[in-house]
């Protein structure tokens, strides 16, 4: 039977469609296999070490006497910003002034690093070789992006606070600092033993100590649960712990997006597959009814009927299954050229998982939306034979199907490998199962009963819209599953081009071409004038200065705050050290108040905190907080919650408050602006003049972040053409589904004395009329889960697309009418009599 059914083309669409869901859901799990592999072998190297204790002061010593007493090998790091300035040499031009750029600097002591290794150069393009030990004495270390920006040589010499240092190699890679566009300034690495002699550390500087251990693993993990024994509870202030299952966090964030684009298009195609999936096995049963029948006059027991479905079902699934695995197998490699520069680890072969969680989503796919309607063929009485009028799909499809939708949730679920996603796909689907179906009866309803109205003039002298309405809501269930099955598909692929153009250019929009690309922080009150007008006569206007203060939180609603007291490490983090608190009468223009009123020129302390930390800290509007300011209580409600834009760039600050409030406390002031990368040289001047000014360029975050976009926007559209090979088949069986019954009633309508061109009229207004039911339904649909998953995966906001409904009626129209009438044109030119036969 599975021969037969091949040959003459009845599985072809259940596997066609089989074997694109697998295959995207196995690219994208096979990408994420090989990646989650790498990043655990090479945690130990991405950290330099087994185990991390961090702090913003010298660690006590008590950490070192443990790790020596376990006899673990040691090193420091401390690491702070600072500039670095190129020496005057004899190419330098008389009276020019000397090259200053923010530099990330790293004081490393003779054991760095202890798993891994630290590759340098003699030159930028000379081959480069593992590091020996420190720098020697007098010379530091420094990358590529620091020589370039000082137009300086290996051999030439740079100023380090007090001292010269002359640069003795090109730094080329070094594991555990992570991404460019997260440690944007560029490196400048010495030795620990000279770092007092630069003179930069002292009160206030911002400054990370670094203890790495490295052993056997039982050695490690009793100091982990020493120094967890200590620091964990806000025991010690300012001090964190880092482990091998932290492995370079930058590289799970920056894939993070990528992961969720590539995600979302695996997971409707997979939802489309099982619209096109549950239509095919639909048409399957009805085409197969009689020959069941048959069977069953002939004696086969429907114990024996419903075995031979399952297993010619399970052979299928299984071969459809295994081709779709060895296509995501080749598919992932493109994904992973796509992906390439943003994954700069040479990665493991994949494991058997993400194959076998391939084939058993097929296998979910099959039997969760094939089963249903192939349930009345393993039911059908004998007497079908003699009574065709005998349906039984009714009774049974329903609570199998939604069994099949539930299992299919739980797979979104699963695929996603998240589930706020999973939940927001699986949940749109669901939803919009019942609300396009019950819309579609609906609508059906009226429309016929409008058509049948003695007031609709215009619908009763037409034949071709009258019949047409009049037979849709004769087929209403058929019709129902028709118009709910283009709607699915229609919707999975606006929402597709949605990902790839708004919601793409919401991401870049929140990025833009013109965002601030340099900071300039530490400007002191008496500087302000100096700095703006120096700022505005060389061409960079409009500058404002943003004041901050640095403050402790103490408490909430009087409840002292315990950093031990958050499970989330970024709250415990976030509540265990200062905050930069601002004051300000006026929103800023990219802030949105999300709950309560903005205070504006109150006189009296009000508090406006940034959504995402009033979320993480457990603070709501109405709750008092209290700071440490310079040693002083300031104690305040909060009024308002305001979301931020963070991917602008522009100075935000966590928590605003009137003038009033802070006016009077000690406060330096920060500003961003755009200045063109070809005139970066206008800030050395004002450096030179002003040395206690720190200036930080995220050009290079800017164009990395526009880089991993360009990235994954080719990933994503990579994939789409599975989903749009998906959205075809959705659309073809959604119109093969009633084309049996189009076929008869087109046959007698013929029969009856109708032209070609009246039955063309009937069949054109039908396809019509569902395209333009779908695409309004599906329109809608992508519309508002669109606006669902911007807010809540991609986290920007997403305007409404006024053009999206006319365009997805427009498009339903179009799918339905074409697809409709090529499926359909060979059978008018047929005889009537030979169509009634085969029908």
């Amino acid at each position: 039977m599975t021969a037969r059914d091949w040959r003459s083309g009845e599985l072809t669409m259940l596997v066609l469609a089989l074997v694109l869901a697998v295959a995207a859901l196995a690219s994208v799990g096979f990408l994420a296999d090989r990646l989650q592999q790498g990043l655990e072998r090479d945690a130990r190297r991405m950290i330099a070490a087994d185990f991390i204790v961090r702090a913003d002061h010298p660690l006590d010593s008590f950490f070192f006497n443990e790790a020596r007493a376990l006899g673990l090998r040691t090193a420091t790091t401390t690491i702070f910003p600072s500039m670095v300035m190129r020496a005057g040499g004899d190419e330098a031009a008389p009276g020019a002034l000397p090259s200053a750029r923010l530099a990330a600097v790293k004081a490393v002591s003779p054991t760095y690093p202890l798993r891994g290794a630290l590759r340098i150069a003699a030159a930028p393009d000379a081959p480069d070789a593992p590091a020996t030990g420190m720098p020697s004495r007098g010379t530091a270390w420094v990358d590529a992006e620091l020589l370039g920006a000082l137009n300086a040589r290996v051999g030439d010499q740079v100023v380090l606070g007090a001292r010269t240092f002359t640069i003795g190699a090109v730094i080329t890679r070094e594991l555990d600092r992570g991404f460019s566009f997260v440690n944007f300034s560029p490196r400048l690495m010495l030795r620990e033993d000279e770092l007092a002699s630069t003179g930069l550390l002292g009160y206030g500087s911002r400054v990370t100590y670094r203890l790495l251990v490295a052993g056997g693993d039982d050695a490690v993990a009793q100091f982990a649960q020493f120094a967890h024994a200590h620091v964990d509870g806000g025991k010690l202030r300012g001090v964190a712990l880092e482990s091998l299952q932290d492995g370079q966090p930058q590289v799970r964030q920056t894939l993070d997006r990528a992961g969720h684009f590539l995600r979302l298009v695996a997971l409707l195609t997979a939802l489309l597959a099982a619209v096109a999936i549950a239509m095919a096995a639909h048409r399957y049963t009805r085409r197969h009814l009689d020959g069941c029948a048959v069977m069953r006059c002939f004696g086969l027991a429907e114990r024996t009927l419903r075995t031979l479905v399952a297993l010619e079902f399970l052979f299928v699934g299984l071969v459809a299954g295994v081709a779709g695995v060895a296509l995501g197998y080749a598919g992932h490699f493109a994904l992973l050229a796509w992906l390439g520069e943003l994954i700069a680890v040479d990665l493991p072969q994949p494991s058997l998982l993400p194959a076998v969680e391939g084939l058993a989503a097929g296998l979910v796919l099959l039997f969760g939306f094939a089963l249903p309607p192939l349930l009345p063929l393993t039911r059908v009485p004998p007497v079908r034979v003699l009574r065709r009028e005998w349906d039984g799909q009714a009774r049974t499809a329903w609570p199998a199907y939604a069994l099949g939708i539930a299992l299919f949730a739980g797979l979104l679920v699963l695929a996603a490998g998240e589930l706020k996603l999973g939940s927001i796909v699986a949940g749109g689907f669901a939803l919009g199962l019942v609300v396009f179906a019950s819309l579609a009866r609906a609508a059906l309803w009226a429309m016929s009963h409008l058509a049948r109205s003695e007031r609709s003039v215009a619908l009763r002298a037409s034949l071709g819209w009258r019949y047409a309405l009049a037979s849709l809501e004769r087929r209403g269930a058929a019709s129902a599953l028709q118009i709910t099955a283009l709607a699915i598909g229609l919707m999975c692929l606006l929402l597709i081009a949605m990902t790839r153009n708004d919601l793409v250019a919401g991401w870049r929009k929140s990025t833009p071409p013109d965002a601030p690309n340099e900071f300039i922080i530490d400007i002191q009150p008496d500087q302000r004038e100096a700095v703006l007008s120096y700022l505005s006569t060389h061409g960079v206007p409009g500058v404002v200065l943003e004041p901050f203060v640095r403050g402790r939180l103490l408490a909430i609603d009087g409840k002292p705050v315990d950093p031990g007291a958050y499970k989330n490490d970024d709250a415990r983090r976030l509540v265990d050290r200062e905050f930069n608190l601002s004051y300000r009468a006026s929103l800023p223009d990219d802030n949105r108040i999300t709950d309560g009123r903005w205070f504006g020129a109150a006189t009296k302390p009000e508090i406006s905190i940034e959504a995402g930390l009033a979320k993480l800290i457990g603070v709501k509007v109405g709750d008092v907080l209290r700071f440490d300011v310079t040693g002083l209580p300031v104690e305040a409600p909060v009024t308002s919650v305001r979301k931020l834009d963070w991917g602008s760039f522009k100075v935000n600050f966590f928590v605003l408050m009137p003038p009033a409030s802070l006016q009077g406390f000690p406060a330096t002031f920060i500003t961003s602006f755009y200045l063109p990368p070809q005139r970066r040289a206008v800030l050395d001047a004002l450096i030179a003049e002003h040395p206690n000014l720190t200036a930080i360029d995220t050009g290079p975050i800017l164009a990395q972040v526009q880089h991993v976009l360009d990235q994954v926007i080719g990933a994503v559209q990579f994939l789409f053409a599975f989903t749009l090979a998906a959205g075809v088949l959705v659309l073809y069986a959604a119109l093969a589904g009633t084309r049996d019954e189009r076929v008869r009633e087109s046959a007698l309508l013929r029969a009856l004395g109708a032209s070609h061109r009246q039955v063309r009229a009937v069949q054109l207004s039908e396809f019509a009329a569902v395209g333009a039911l779908a695409g309004l339904m599906a329109a809608a649909g992508a519309q508002a889960l669109g606006s669902v998953l911007a807010t809540r995966v991609f986290d920007f906001y997403l305007d409404f697309d006024p053009w999206l409904l006319p365009v997805g009626v427009a498009a339903g129209v179009v799918c339905a009418g074409v697809g409709g009438w090529l499926s359909l044109a060979r059978v008018l030119r047929r005889p009537a009599a030979q169509s009634l036969r085969d029908a």
